[in-house]
């Protein structure tokens, strides 16, 4: 790609920028929020977390040991918005991510009202927090991939298209990207507070346990000595290290907090290489895990989006973020990390060393 030096450190997320920052970190017993966690308190940053207990076990939020290096952690619902402000108000933050969701498509089909109320409602008490304390200087709300009105094309989507949504799931997290919207126009402005919205791809990486993910379901099979049922093989979607979106948001929190202008929607996915087939990514799999072995599932499912991709060519462009680790890499990090786990070795400098790694690797 032809990086100069200064081009390639440009890239690089600045540390300097975060040492001394107060963070406030809504999903932080997550699987993303906990490699923020991570990334955050190694570059100095003091992080305050909110979010419900971790929901499986184990959890990264657990075997990374997060809780130690936090400066604060409220166990609490997003849906509860006096906890929430209070917990805000005793963070007083420079920067906010916004990370607190139900992720899940098929739960969405099982629990729809808590989808809306958690994605949606969420969003909006997260906002009004951030209007009832002064000094912050930017928030990123991460939303996702499936917020465009899927068109089933083999085309990826850019941040001015339609949003929509066929499921709870998606439908809410569009939902999500309106309500940013608006309070950008209508509040935040005013307050010169920085507000962006982040939408990713498929995120793999050590200590993700979720239901209903390929990554922990194919995991999960192996340990038990189980062959893989798979829903979807033929869906395309645009895998990525979780360590790759995780650069983009801290990417525009730090552009945010100097300049109003980056207040806007952001996509953060891989080169257009690594969008794969659910199939392409367990053969390779089955290649890297002895006895390891899937199969079609028969049963009828509930409706998911066929082929989804993300350009980032805006992300390219106007911030200088490219993908660090392509697809094969991101497995082997993956495998690597869960292997790591089962051998019983200290998650947490694993981890940190994982992001050590990707912050020296060199762009796409």
């Amino acid at each position: 790609m032809g990086f100069g030096q200064g081009a390639l450190e440009s890239m690089v997320v600045k540390a300097a920028f975060w040492r001394g920052k107060r963070v406030f970190l809504t999903g932080h017993t997550g699987f993303k929020g906990g490699w923020l966690s991570l990334w955050l308190t190694q570059m100095g940053a003091s992080v305050y977390g909110y979010a419900l207990a971790p929901s499986t076990t184990p959890a990264l939020f657990t075997t990374a040991k997060i809780t130690d290096r936090l400066a604060a952690s409220t166990i609490a619902d997003i849906r509860d918005a006096a906890t929430l402000q209070q917990a805000m108000q005793a963070a007083q933050p420079d920067i906010v991510f916004h990370l607190a969701a139900q992720p899940l498509v098929r739960h969405s089909y099982q629990a729809p009202v808590e989808t809306y109320a958690v994605n949606v409602m969420g969003t909006v008490n997260l906002l009004e927090a951030v209007r009832g304390v002064a000094g912050v200087r930017a928030v990123v709300n991460v939303t996702t991939d499936k917020c465009y009105e899927n068109r089933e094309i083999n085309e990826p989507y850019v941040e001015d298209e339609a949003l929509g949504g066929y499921d709870p799931y998606s439908s809410s997290k569009a939902c999500s990207e309106l309500v940013t919207s608006a309070y950008r126009r209508s509040f935040m402005e005013a307050l010169s507070v920085g507000l962006a919205s982040a939408r990713a791809g498929n995120v793999i990486g050590g200590g993700d346990w979720s239901n209903d993910r390929l990554l922990p379901d194919f995991l999960r099979a192996i340990d038990a000595g189980k062959t893989l049922m798979i829903r979807y093989p033929d869906a395309i979607r645009p895998w990525q290290h979780v360590l790759e979106p995780l650069s983009g948001y801290l990417c525009i929190a730090e552009r945010l907090a100097g300049d109003a202008r980056f207040a806007q929607a952001w996509n953060f996915g891989p080169e257009d290489s690594d969008a794969r087939s659910v199939e392409w990514i367990v053969e390779n799999l089955c290649r890297r895990i002895p006895g390891a072995a899937w199969r079609r599932e028969t049963a009828l499912q509930p409706h998911e989006a066929g082929t989804l991709k993300l350009d980032s060519g805006k992300a390219k462009q106007q911030l200088n973020w490219y993908p660090r680790w392509d697809l094969d890499t991101a497995l082997e990090k993956t495998v690597g990390w869960h292997q790591a786990w089962k051998r019983g070795e200290d998650m947490q400098a694993l981890s940190l060393t994982q992001i050590r790694e990707y912050q020296e690797s060199r762009p796409q």
